[in-house]
């Protein structure tokens, strides 16, 4: 794996630990299960999808598995913009996290069109 995807997979990695601890948060101090679920699964899934990326049998499997993580990055802001809409979340709390997953789907966008361009 290159540099760049150790700090790709070092990312993926960072934002799923903090999705399982805001949902051990959520699930423990505000009893929000139901979105908690939909976050930990979305949070999780970019990272594993990122993971089977670096093992794709061709340029167009990797764009899609690396597609898959773009996709599940971009569900779990939205699970997060809902969490701070119903005050689930502290300004402070949701912006943090949102700053990273933000950052993230910068990335892995970049990653898609790049991809895409040198595609046959």
């Amino acid at each position: 794996m290159s540099d760049f995807g150790d700090i790709m997979q070092d990312k993926c990695l960072n934002i799923a630990v903090r999705v399982v601890n805001l949902c051990d948060f959520l699930n423990k101090e505000k009893k929000e299960f139901k979105i908690a679920d939909q976050l930990y699964r979305s949070g999780t899934s970019i990272g594993a999808n990122y993971s089977e990326a670096q093992c794709a049998i061709s340029r167009s499997d990797f764009l899609a598995k690396v597609y898959i993580s773009l996709k599940e990055c971009n569900e779990s802001l939205y699970w997060l913009q809902l969490l701070r809409r119903t005050n689930k979340l502290t300004k402070e709390q949701f912006e943090s996290i949102n700053k990273d997953c933000e950052e993230l789907k910068r990335l892995l966008t970049s990653i898609t069109k790049s991809t895409r361009s040198h595609t046959p």
